[in-house]
């Protein structure tokens, strides 16, 4: 299918750094060194359509903020907190972020019980109502947030308010789960009046 080899299931060995999850089932992951010869042009085309499908997939895991009004109901009716990722176009952090940590959040059920996941993207014009049900975009509500560097990622109540320090940058990859994780528990036990 699609030129790959018969029995070949997989383009890489042993590298962890995968861009996304398989494609369509099928058990092909595509890691970082992958991509690297996709955009070197050293893929055969099929394999380059498949790492970009992958690629696109594991980005577009995370919804986009739209009515965070309607996402503040969620919210308040099973008293957990919002996080949002403020992202921009080309933020290879932020895709990193996306990739490794909040995408696989995104898919775990048991995170999607504790937590409700949005991306702001700073440099979007992209419509967006606010916590009060004012019409907005993007890039202004960023901006009366004061987001300004990416990846940040923020924690958020039902009436918008901030539950816990803001995550800026991309600190240590090896405890920025735990920064997440961490600041999850917080953003809760503040929410439940803990």
């Amino acid at each position: 299918m699609l030129g790959l080899p018969h029995g070949e299931s997989a383009l890489a060995g042993s590298n962890d750094d995968t861009l996304g999850r398989s494609v369509a089932g099928h058990g092909w992951k595509f890691t970082w060194n992958d991509w690297t010869k996709v955009r070197a042009g050293r893929l055969r085309p099929a394999l380059t359509i498949l790492a970009w499908l992958s690629a696109t997939a594991a980005a577009a895991e995370l919804p986009l903020a739209q009515d965070l009004a309607r996402d503040a109901q969620e919210l308040a009716a099973k008293r957990i907190p919002m996080l949002v990722l403020y992202s921009q176009a080309d933020c290879r952090w932020c895709e990193r972020v996306r990739r490794e940590y909040l995408g696989p959040m995104q898919r775990d059920p048991s995170y999607r019980a504790r937590v409700v996941l949005r991306q702001i993207d700073l440099d979007s014009q992209a419509r967006l109502i606010d916590f009060s049900g004012r019409a907005t975009t993007h890039l202004d509500f960023a901006r009366a947030e004061g987001a300004r560097v990416t990846p940040t990622v923020q924690l958020y109540g039902p009436k918008g308010e901030r539950l816990a320090e803001a995550i800026i940058g991309f600190l240590l990859p090896d405890f920025y789960a735990a920064y997440i994780d961490s600041a999850i528990v917080q953003a809760t036990s503040r929410l439940r009046g803990q």
